[in-house]
């Protein structure tokens, strides 16, 4: 069995800017891989068999690498299955497209272990397919995504930060993140062209970040976990994806450890990680 590493995304903004006929929403986000990641392995089998040892992630078709493998094998012709085992480390309805990266980290797999020698691109194109989030797992690093995800663009001059990662108890489902937008329609001051032209500006993007489903959301836990990175020392902080983790952005990792210390015991998941 050959694992790779399946890393996280935050979305540093993410505006609803319109939605399709069939109830998908169209989006402009700032997407930005950082280096929490769950592990994932795969190796050669005669159907289809998905491992987790998080109890809570389904293992069956409605698991995220179930679909990525049914559309591998559709894509190349190829005939066969794979044993798929996922090591959990970032946190479900948390907003950091963890089922999304598995996913992505599967298509990787399967395109080693069958020598289908399909490129980025290809594999971009099966993800898209797959869910909203994998295309941009497959890639990684920052871009801006459109659409529902799959059009995009890479951005290669994106500072890096270290970044705070604070879940609270308790997740938010991504169909109910929309359904609070749809029915308030509210949206963010900044977004998406404010946050790319603020290096024209001659000022750092992270002073424009945004989230249209934060503002929808409008929870009190969320502000307090927000309110308390800033007087740690954070740069920015946001609610990423539709939730329910906020990020702290940091430019001193001293500050970001000692953030991680000051946090650690009032949420069940503060982690320390970086963009890559």
């Amino acid at each position: 069995m050959i694992t790779r590493a399946a890393y996280a995304k935050i979305n540093l903004t993410l505006d609803i800017v319109g939605r399709r006929g069939d109830g998908y929403h169209l989006l402009e986000s700032v997407m930005q891989t950082v280096s929490l990641y769950d592990t994932v392995g795969a190796e050669r089998a005669d159907e289809i068999v998905i491992e987790c040892d998080a109890p809570n992630v389904p293992t069956d078709r409605r698991n995220t690498c179930f679909k990525a493998a049914e559309r591998f094998f559709e894509y190349t012709g190829i005939s066969g299955g794979a044993k798929i085992v996922i090591e959990k480390r970032i946190p479900s309805e948390a907003g950091l497209a963890g089922g999304s990266a598995d996913a992505a980290a599967a298509l990787w797999l399967l395109n080693e272990i069958y020598g289908a020698g399909l490129g980025g691109e290809e594999l971009e194109s099966i993800a898209a397919k797959v869910g909203a989030d994998v295309a941009f797992c497959v890639r990684g690093g920052a871009a801006v995504c459109r659409g529902i995800g799959e059009e995009m663009e890479s951005i290669s001059d994106m500072p890096e930060r270290f970044v705070l990662l604070v879940k609270p108890d308790f997740g938010v489902s991504t169909p109910e993140a929309y359904r609070l937008f749809d029915e308030k329609g509210i949206r963010t001051e900044n977004g998406t062209k404010k946050f790319l032209s603020a290096p024209k500006r001659g000022e750092t993007p992270f002073g424009f970040i945004s989230n249209d489903l934060e503002t929808a959301l409008a929870n009190p836990v969320i502000e307090k976990i927000k309110k308390a990175l800033f007087g740690l020392g954070a740069e920015a902080a946001q609610m990423t994806g539709s939730g329910s983790c906020v990020f702290g952005l940091f430019k001193s990792e001293k500050d970001a450890e000692n953030a991680k210390h000051e946090l650690a015991g009032n949420y069940p998941f503060v982690e320390l990680c970086r963009t890559i």
